[in-house]
């Protein structure tokens, strides 16, 4: 029996440490139970959300059925005529803007009159002077230097 007292007295001994922290969890259960007030409309929410993201999923689904081709811009394919100083870089027929910058693009790689140091400016040659009106031109200035020689 001396020993039923003693194994009856250890885990006494633990419980007690025990029920210290027990006490900071009652005054913890106080505000949990505002917690879990506060929570119940929380609860809902995910519920929503559940809900919400069912017809999301259908949505998903028919985008890729009802996917159309892109149609561009009819302002940007409208072909324009260079001036005389742009059409002995780009050529002289009628082109959209598009086709414009991109052959610009291509004149100016072609003669590697990128700035090596900083790539978004282009250093001009004689006929890209004559466009630009100065030797050097920052790449988001060229599009609207170079709109001036359209008509």
């Amino acid at each position: 029996m001396a020993t039923a007292k003693k194994a009856a007295k250890k885990p006494a001994a633990k419980k007690a440490p025990a029920k210290k922290p027990a006490a900071k969890k009652a005054a913890a259960k106080k505000p949990a139970a505002k917690k879990a007030a506060a929570k119940k409309p929380a609860a809902k929410a995910p519920a929503k959300k559940a809900a919400a993201k069912k017809p999301a999923a259908k949505k998903a689904a028919k985008k890729p059925a009802a996917k159309k081709a892109r149609k561009p811009n009819a302002a940007f394919m409208k072909a324009l005529t260079p001036s005389a100083a742009l059409a002995s870089i780009v050529g002289d027929k009628p082109l959209p803007r598009t086709e414009v910058v991109k052959r610009l693009w291509d004149y100016i790689k072609k003669g590697k009159l990128q700035d090596a140091v900083n790539k978004r400016l282009i250093n001009a040659d004689e006929k890209l002077r004559q466009v630009f009106g100065k030797a050097q031109v920052n790449m988001f200035e060229m599009t609207g230097l170079v709109g001036k020689h359209l008509k």
